[in-house]
């Protein structure tokens, strides 16, 4: 399978990036939930004589969006390039080559995008709508809608 170069595919923008965001921001408070709601089964399997609802430390709570927020974008990226957001707006992260960014530099991408999130209004005044951390990685989040692209092509079942 040939590929376009990535410098001459049509690169996502700031809308586009920031709806795509938005949704993964859902994503991960729906995951912080769920972690909630589990502590708290927990909580009352072990010990439900003296259960009660504690209202979360903050900094316990900024520790955990951090952690879940790195995670959920690591995992995504390095297995498939793409989040929820990016399934919905139809967009994908890559490599200059099509690839999908490997665990160590996924990792510092996530990183970077939750700790300096701003990085990504450079989108809005770059000329090739790229990030401070697509600049810094060498990555591109381009447009894409087919859910197989940069993947191995399935081999055609005989007969069809």
């Amino acid at each position: 399978m040939i590929h376009p170069r990535v410098e001459d595919m049509r690169t996502a923008g700031i809308v586009t990036r920031g709806a795509a965001a938005v949704i993964d921001l859902g994503v991960v408070g729906l995951l912080m939930g769920s972690v909630y709601i589990g502590s708290i089964f927990v909580q009352l399997l072990f010990d439900p004589q003296s259960f009660t609802f504690r209202s979360p430390a903050i900094f316990l709570s900024i520790t955990a969006f951090v952690s879940i927020s790195i995670g959920y974008l690591t995992l995504c990226w390095a297995t498939t390039g793409r989040t929820v957001g990016a399934i919905t707006m139809g967009v994908r992260l890559v490599t200059p080559r099509h690839g999908l960014l490997r665990w160590p530099v996924a990792a510092l991408r996530a990183f970077l995008c939750v700790l300096f999130g701003f990085g990504l209004l450079w989108v809005a005044v770059d000329r090739r709508r790229r990030s401070l951390q697509d600049i810094l990685l060498r990555t591109y989040v381009v447009y894409d809608w087919q859910p197989n692209t940069g993947m191995v092509d399935p081999k055609p079942v005989p007969g069809q």
